[in-house]
C-alpha cells in the first residue's frame, strides 16, 4: 500500500476486507479486488472513478457489509492495481476489467447491484452490452457520471462561459502531467472547489484529497484522454435493466445536466436523485443518501427477486 495515503482513522478510514484477491483482465492487467461482508449475502459490486481507489467507497462498505457481500476493486493504474503496459487506455479496458472482476467474485448466474461513480459509471456504460455484465446486473447505479461531452460541459474553470476557450483550458487542467504534490491546505481548497460542494466538511475534503493525490500522475494523465474523447451514449441505451441515477446539483466535473440527460435516455430509469448542494464526490459528500439508493436497488431487484424465485420453485 505504499502509494496509498488515505485517512488512517475515523469514519473515512477504509475498512479491512474479509478477503482480497488479484484478478487478471483480458489483456493481462492485474486488478486488486476486495470482498467485504458475509459470504452468501446479496452482492453489490462497486467501481470507483478517475484518480480514486477502493478507499473512496469506505462509507458504503461499512454500511452495506453488515448484510451484503460488497465487492470493490481498484481500476487499472489506481490504488493497488498496477498501471498496465498496454496504452493508450480505453473504455474497452474498463469493460474488460469489470467483466474479469464479475467472473472472479460472483457465481454463474448470480445477480447483483452494480454501481459506479464517475469513471466507474462510465465503466457500466462501456460494459452494458457484454454478456457477463448482462448475466450479473440485476440493477445498476450511475453516480455523478456522464456519457459524452465531459470537457465541454465541465465548469472546473471559473468565470468562463461555455465555448472553445473554456474547453481548451479545462482540457489543460484535467490533462495536466504536473504532480499534485502533498496534501496541503491550498491543495484541499483547490480540490474542494473543483470536485465538492462548498459545504463539505474538512474531514470529507481531507479524505478525498488523500485518495486523489495518491493516484500516479501518469495514470491520471492517461485516463484524462479517455474522458476527453468519451462517447458512451450508445452504452446508455443498452442499460436495459433497472438503473438509478444520482448526481450533485453543484457538480463541476460532471454537471447535473449529464444525469438528467442519462436518465431521459435510459430504457428503464427507476429514479433520478439530485442531491442539493453536493458536488462530484457524492459517495463521500452524501454517504447515507448514496448508500440508501444502493440498498433500495438491492432490496427491490436482488432480495425480492430471490424470494419470488424461491416461491416459484416451491410451487413447482
Amino acid at each position: 500500500m505504499s502509494r496509498l495515503t488515505q485517512v488512517t482513522g475515523g469514519p473515512y478510514e477504509p475498512p479491512a476486507a474479509a478477503r482480497e484477491l488479484t484478478v487478471t483482465s483480458a489483456d493481462g492487467a492485474r486488478l486488486h479486488v476486495e470482498v467485504h461482508g458475509p459470504e452468501g449475502a446479496p452482492a453489490v459490486v462497486l467501481a470507483h472513478g478517475w484518480t480514486c481507489s477502493t478507499a473512496f467507497w469506505a462509507a458504503q462498505i461499512r454500511a452495506l457489509a453488515t448484510d451484503h457481500r460488497v465487492v470493490v476493486y481498484d481500476q487499472r493504474g489506481h490504488g493497488r492495481s498496477p498501471a498496465a503496459a498496454q496504452l493508450p487506455y480505453t473504455t474497452d479496458m474498463l469493460a474488460d476489467d469489470l467483466e474479469a472482476v464479475l467472473g472472479a467474485t460472483l457465481e454463474p448466474g448470480e445477480r447483483a447491484v452494480l454501481g459506479g461513480h464517475s469513471m466507474g459509471g462510465m465503466t457500466m456504460m462501456a460494459a452494458a452490452g457484454r454478456p457477463a455484465f448482462r448475466e450479473h446486473a440485476a440493477a445498476v447505479l450511475l453516480c455523478s457520471t456522464g456519457s459524452s461531452a465531459l470537457v465541454a460541459e465541465a465548469t472546473v474553470v471559473p468565470l468562463l462561459r461555455a465555448g472553445a476557450l473554456r474547453t481548451r483550458l479545462t482540457r489543460s487542467v484535467l490533462g495536466s502531467k504536473a504532480p499534485l504534490g502533498p496534501v496541503t491546505p491550498v491543495a484541499k481548497k483547490v480540490l474542494r472547489f473543483a470536485t465538492m460542494g462548498p459545504g463539505s466538511s474538512p474531514e470529507k475534503v481531507e479524505a478525498c484529497a488523500r485518495i486523489v493525490h495518491a493516484c500516479p500522475r501518469g495514470v491520471r494523465h492517461g485516463w484524462s484522454h479517455v474522458l476527453e474523447l468519451l462517447q458512451l451514449d450508445a452504452g446508455v441505451a443498452e442499460l436495459t435493466m433497472p438503473v438509478a441515477v444520482v448526481a450533485g446539483t453543484v457538480d463541476r466535473m460532471t454537471p447535473v445536466v449529464h444525469a438528467r440527460r442519462i436518465a431521459a435516455a435510459l430504457p428503464n430509469c427507476v429514479g433520478l436523485t439530485e442531491l442539493a448542494g453536493m458536488g462530484h464526490m457524492t459517495p463521500v459528500e452524501a454517504p447515507e443518501a448514496v448508500t440508501a439508493v444502493i440498498r433500495e436497488l438491492s432490496d427491490t431487484y436482488v432480495r425480492n427477486a430471490d424470494v419470488n424465485s424461491q416461491k416459484g420453485a416451491d410451487v413447482v
